[in-house]
């Protein structure tokens, strides 16, 4: 689901409805107050949703620049492929910097990111067809790089739609297409030993296998394998990541990998890694911390209200979707449209720029995350819960259509759908608090403001993981701000049973940091 899929009326939950959710309270995080870490992480305790009519984003409006054209041709590619959050969030950045580099030749200050100022054209030039032009063929060719299943469905049919040849692969920097082409090879070289091993090429991975990991990571726990009882004696190591078997929507077994598990070595846009660190590290096995995150995951899953339940399921961005980064962009899309960018040279040039700030604020933003994913190997709330509480009965979620039950707690699952139970890779950080946090900082810092003013409505049984029955009546999730539309995207990972909290608020602050330094970054090439 999208911001602009659905449209109907809200059913309120009053804060009764609901249990308590830690964000707000005072104990000592190492040395850093809970409330304090809060509040320098956004304030994870405002989700603001109150009755307010869905204004749905169109997914193309006539009004539309060539970059948000483009981008929804990106998103196309995104939904078709395979490849996971990280990844789409590189690939996007590299998308949107071959458009920002094609359409600086166009302007008289911005400087590109490769070639600097010297494809600068002269002012007389400097048109809408020409910038539109350099910018199709530059997004074009990055677009066939990094989705190449989508070239014949997707990308051919949209440079047609918009009058270009897309076997024109001129160098000639006199003109248009060779701007957008010499422009985005420069960036596609550049990035093709970036770290992510796109290829498949890199000693150690899988020979041909884009982002196939190289690192020789193993686990350091035994698969669980879903499709029987929990089996205790494969958790080896309390504290450390398990990988899942489980059947997809196909009915195909799936043994998880560590996805990204090559990430920390990733070239960033403008974090630099010593910013990459973790002021509140996960909880270790046999601490009090380690039970009360347990315990609260618990307690969520009790009480899961509809309006819960469908602010999991808004968020979860899972496979065949735009993912978490490509959310945002299209949250960004919604903004160009609200604030009336236009297709005109002006409106071009503030979505090029809106575009490239937030991808690579994002792409940075996955980076961090990853790193510490990688560095911690954190355990998911399906191991330490099931190891916990093993052979106890507890109260929590029965599974689809069951509401709460008295289960016993070596079969918790969380509320996701069976087909997809937890994302292949640890837990500490949350990707989609980070994602999130970094999306919203550049959309505020591009707007000069927090307002927001989009909202989604859910319509009655359109859950995809309780379908017909949950919600019982539409519910429209509403966000006056960024902020609010991030902070409830990172607790929409706890009531889905997928993080602890400290992995999401820990997930926003990165986040956040990825997002200043972005910002920086893209302003310094485009005022030149």
């Amino acid at each position: 689901m999208n911001a602009s899929d659905s449209h109907s009326s809200y059913q309120q939950t009053t804060s009764a409805d609901r249990p308590r959710v830690r964000g707000d309270e005072s104990p000592v995080l190492g040395g850093v107050s809970r409330r304090r870490f809060l509040q320098a992480a956004g304030g994870a305790g405002a989700l603001l949703l109150v009755p307010y009519r869905a204004r749905a984003a169109q997914l193309v409006s006539a009004q539309d620049s060539v970059v948000v054209q483009w981008n929804n041709a990106f998103l196309a590619g995104v939904r078709a492929s395979t490849i996971g959050p990280p990844m789409v969030s590189r690939a996007l950045a590299i998308a949107h910097t071959c458009v920002y580099d094609a359409w600086s030749a166009y302007d008289d200050r911005a400087v590109g990111t490769v070639f600097g100022g010297s494809l600068r054209r002269p002012a007389a030039e400097r048109t809408v067809a020409n910038v539109s032009q350099a910018i199709s063929f530059a997004a074009y060719r990055a677009a066939v790089d990094l989705f190449p299943g989508s070239q014949a469905s997707v990308f051919d049919p949209m440079m047609s739609s918009l009058g270009y040849d897309p076997t024109d692969i001129s160098t000639d920097t006199s003109t248009p297409t060779g701007i957008g082409n010499v422009s985005a090879q420069a960036v596609i070289s550049a990035r093709h030993h970036d770290g992510a091993n796109q290829l498949g090429d890199y000693p150690g991975g899988t020979p041909g296998v884009p982002y196939s990991d190289y690192t020789g990571y193993v686990p350091a726990n035994q698969p669980m394998d879903l499709r029987g009882a929990f089996n205790p004696s494969t958790v080896l190591d309390p504290n450390a990541w398990q990988p899942l078997w489980y059947l997809d929507a196909q009915g195909n077994l799936v043994k998880q990998p560590f996805l990204g598990a090559q990430w920390e070595n990733v070239t960033t846009f403008a974090l630099n890694r010593n910013q990459i660190v973790a002021p509140v590290p996960p909880a270790t096995f046999g601490s009090a911390a380690y039970q009360a995150q347990a315990d609260e995951l618990i307690t969520i899953s009790a009480g899961l209200t509809d309006q819960q339940k469908m602010i999991a399921e808004y968020w979860a961005d899972g496979p065949h979707t735009v993912t978490p980064p490509g959310h945002w962009c299209v949250f960004a899309q919604f903004v160009a449209r609200r604030d009336q960018h236009g297709a005109d040279l002006a409106g071009i040039e503030a979505d090029t720029k809106l575009f490239f700030a937030l991808t690579n604020a994002v792409f940075d933003a996955g980076c961090a995350a990853w790193t510490l994913k990688r560095i911690y190997n954190s355990v998911r709330p399906i191991t330490a819960i099931r190891l916990l509480f093993n052979g106890k009965t507890i109260s929590a979620w029965g599974g689809p259509d069951q509401g709460t039950q008295q289960i016993d707690g070596g079969t918790w699952r969380p509320y996701q759908a069976s087909t997809f139970p937890t994302p292949p890779f640890p837990e500490y950080i949350s990707g989609h608090s980070a994602f999130s946090a970094a999306g919203a900082d550049i959309l505020r810092r591009f707007t000069a403001s927090d307002v927001f003013g989009n909202s989604v409505t859910l319509a009655p049984g359109s859950s995809a993981f309780e379908p017909g029955t949950v919600p019982a009546a539409a519910i429209t999730l509403t966000w006056p701000t960024f902020t609010s539309a991030a902070n409830q995207a990172g607790i929409s990972r706890r009531y889905g049973g997928i993080h602890f909290a400290d992995g999401d608020l820990t997930g926003r602050l990165l986040g956040t940091i990825a997002g200043e330094t972005a910002w920086t970054a893209a302003t310094n090439y485009w005022v030149g």
